[in-house]
């Protein structure tokens, strides 16, 4: 279960200061239901897609005893 801000407040907030399990909530959610999104639903996952690029995707680069490799939103 996702807890924390919802696209309500972080729509007021640039996409760089989002943490990165917002970004991969958020662009998980809209992927599943990408087929009905209108165009500001497209514009805004692809904003999500472009941070997420641009941060070097989600795949945590090394793991340890106390995380994996995969960023996770829960």
């Amino acid at each position: 279960m996702y807890v924390g801000r919802d696209m309500t407040e972080l729509s007021m907030v640039a996409k760089s200061e989002w943490e990165k399990s917002e970004l991969a909530f958020f662009h998980h959610s809209l992927q599943q239901i990408a087929p009905y999104l209108n165009s500001e639903g497209v514009t805004i996952h692809r904003e999500i897609i472009e941070e997420i690029e641009n941060r070097g995707g989600l795949q945590r680069q090394e793991a340890d005893y106390t995380h994996g490799t995969q960023t996770g939103y829960d």
